[in-house]
């Protein structure tokens, strides 16, 4: 890992569930220019282990009393979704950056309602589509961007897999529970299709917007059957790129995700793993001019620890934020309403149309 600068963030997680545990507090220990100053849990038991056994400077049962200590810089909401929209907006009020995980909400209004929040605080919002952050896609982008010419289609796949518990527990520290946790008022899995959509496909929508830009229509169809709920969906991009997203949660091999994508100066084609491997996606990019292949290593696969790091850089240091910002989260959540009114209706719809819940 790399060594701890002078100058740290001082960042306060705020839940202290399984994406905190697998994923943010070791991000704040093992990033170079952040901290993990405070935790903020109302369940006193996880709260207190956790705090014997990642450190914190502080730990706090009230969210607004970790918000009101000055000496706390930015959060990183690691709550349930339902709770994501009132805890950003809360910490920029109290002048705070935040890294808030995905989606950055559960309907449009609720994202877009953000954007007048983060402008009259003057302070980062950040989105955790810590996808961004793998050296591979990165590679990726910046092909598309310099060498490959004019795109001309991109098709991307995410696909969960049956077998995926018993890989993630393998390398998973053992997730902590408590009776006394906060829960939303409704069951987020009570409804797969919703929870499916918002938990993977955030994740295939970013991906295909990070490299083909904005999603102007879409045209889905959906599934489910033989246990397996899938969402295929044409994508007219604003530039004119063709594309196709397949969403399938959960195929009966391993863990399925990755992108194809022609352009006119050459191709990318990549292999993504499951991100608590922490193994950057296999990318092979093709240069039609040199007719050969090349890969990059990729070898620092920590996403989310590189995803803290680019954070911390902007609030820091003024450096561009190279991670999804508002509206990148208001467009995500945008187009996943529309693929969820276009399955449902069985026709095309197009984003600026888009309103409501997933």
């Amino acid at each position: 890992m790399p060594r701890k600068q002078d100058r740290l963030l001082r960042v306060g997680v705020l839940g202290c569930g399984p994406i905190a545990q697998a994923a943010h507090f070791e991000s704040c220990t093992k990033a170079a220019n952040a901290e993990l100053y405070a935790i903020c849990d109302v369940a006193d038991d996880l709260r207190e282990r956790m705090a014997a056994t990642h450190a914190p400077r502080r730990t706090y049962a009230d969210y607004d009393a970790m918000l009101a200590d000055p000496d706390l810089e930015a959060v990183i909401i690691a709550t349930s979704d339902a709770f994501h929209v009132p805890a950003a907006r809360r910490a920029l009020e109290a002048g705070k950056h935040v890294l808030c995980e995905k989606p950055l909400a559960t309907s449009v209004e609720e994202a877009e309602s953000l954007r007048a929040v983060v402008a009259a605080s003057d302070k980062i919002l950040q989105v955790g589509h810590m996808k961004r952050f793998d050296p591979g896609l990165e590679a990726a982008h910046d092909f598309i961007r310099d060498g490959m010419g004019e795109m001309v289609a991109l098709k991307a796949w995410y696909c969960d897999s049956t077998h995926r518990y018993a890989a993630t527990d393998a390398v998973q520290p053992l997730i902590v529970t408590s009776r006394n946790a906060r829960k939303p008022s409704e069951d987020p899995k009570a409804d797969l299709q919703r929870y499916y959509m918002l938990a993977h496909g955030s994740h295939l929508v970013d991906t295909a917007r990070f490299f083909a830009g904005d999603i102007v229509a879409v045209d889905a169809r959906f599934t489910h059957r033989g246990g397996m709920r899938c969402w295929f969906v044409d994508v007219e991009f604003a530039n004119g790129v063709l594309g196709h997203l397949d969403l399938t949660v959960a195929v009966r091999m391993d863990w399925h995700e990755g992108f194809q994508i022609y352009g006119a100066n050459g191709s990318v084609i990549g292999k993504t793993y499951n991100p608590w491997y922490y193994r950057s996606s296999e990318v092979d990019i093709f240069h039609e001019a040199e007719g050969g292949t090349r890969r990059v290593l990729g070898a620092d696969g920590h996403f989310y620890r590189r995803q803290l790091e680019g954070f911390a850089r902007a609030a820091l240091d003024g450096a561009p934020l190279h991670g999804a910002d508002i509206e990148d989260g208001v467009a995500s959540v945008r187009a996943m309403v529309a693929i969820a009114q276009s399955a449902r209706s069985g026709r095309p719809v197009a984003l600026a149309d888009a309103h409501g819940d997933v």
